[in-house]
């Protein structure tokens, strides 16, 4: 049985985000993002860098000033202004891990202390100079379930081995899958191998024209060197539907962390098309409402 912890998304604010572009095969070219990387020099197992979503305190001087506008919400996603953006639930898992730096103030390690359904949600707009552009439009336009699971092991073969992720669109009273059910060691970096990666990046990824990805770990630093991340660790492959349907006003985005020896992936999408979702013991579940912008 997992360990589950409460968790209000206002204690986040002093958490700094970020997250994982390219950590499930299929998913960026899914999302007609693939293009976007061209020009990173990536191992191909690997994911492709990682990004900023959230830098409290970010002023414009040393990290852009819109990552200090907080945009994790537990219970809605509220749409950009403009026309013609289209959005799309990237069904991911979240990690919040504490950091630790070394003597010279840079992170040398994160440790993993709790996992659960998260909402990377992002604008597809062609042309964004970088990932982030994409990210953070403003409060409640990410999401991380209020209920996570305890989890300070996340190897492959570890107790996070049966866990699963899903996703769904419910519209106008219909409700359907919005991601592929993926088990999370399905992911292409997981457990040590992911936590090394990304202190790894955020030593050495270094923003530069002509690639969408920016210095993070300087971000970072420049944050004050906040104690905790909390890290979308990559979108899984999209159903046909999600593929190819954008959220709207009046819908409602729901993910899912939920253990296969608990329930069965029909079991969980029964629930969610009940309305039921909450009742999953010891799942992670994540229900946004979508509303309009302002």
């Amino acid at each position: 049985m997992v360990a589950v912890i409460e968790l209000r998304t206002d204690e986040l604010r002093d958490a700094f985000g970020l997250g994982v572009a390219g950590n499930f095969a299929g998913h960026l070219e899914q999302a007609g993002e693939a293009g976007d990387f061209t020009s990173v020099d990536a191992d191909p197992e690997a994911p492709k860098g990682i990004f900023p979503f959230y830098a409290p305190g970010a002023d414009g001087t040393a990290v852009p000033a819109f990552l200090g506008t907080f945009p994790l919400s537990g219970d809605r996603i509220a749409l950009p202004d403009g026309e013609g953006l289209n959005l799309q639930i990237e069904p991911e898992v979240g990690l919040l891990a504490d950091v630790e730096y070394g003597a010279d103030g840079r992170p040398a390690a994160l440790r993993p202390r709790a996992i659960g359904a998260f909402n990377d949600c992002s604008i597809r707009r062609p042309g964004a100079r970088k990932i982030s552009e994409k990210k953070n439009w403003g409060p409640a336009s990410k999401g991380i379930a209020p209920r996570l699971i305890e989890a300070t092991d996340l190897e492959p073969d570890g107790p996070t081995r049966t866990l699963r992720l899903a996703s769904f669109l419910r519209r106008e009273g219909a409700t359907a899958a919005y991601g592929v059910d993926s088990p999370l060691p399905g992911y292409s970096y997981y457990g040590d191998r992911l936590l090394t990666w990304i202190v790894d990046r955020l030593h050495h990824q270094e923003g530069a024209d002509g690639t969408p990805l920016e210095a993070v770990g300087a971000y970072l630093v420049a944050a004050g060197g906040p104690a905790r991340v909390v890290v979308g660790i990559g979108a899984t492959r999209y159903t046909e539907l999600g593929e190819s349907t954008f959220l709207r006003a009046g819908d409602e985005a729901v993910v899912v962390v939920y253990d296969e020896r608990q329930h069965a992936p029909a079991a969980v999408e029964a629930a969610v098309a009940a309305g039921a979702e909450q009742g999953l013991d010891g799942a992670s579940v994540l229900v946004q409402a979508v509303v309009p912008a302002g």
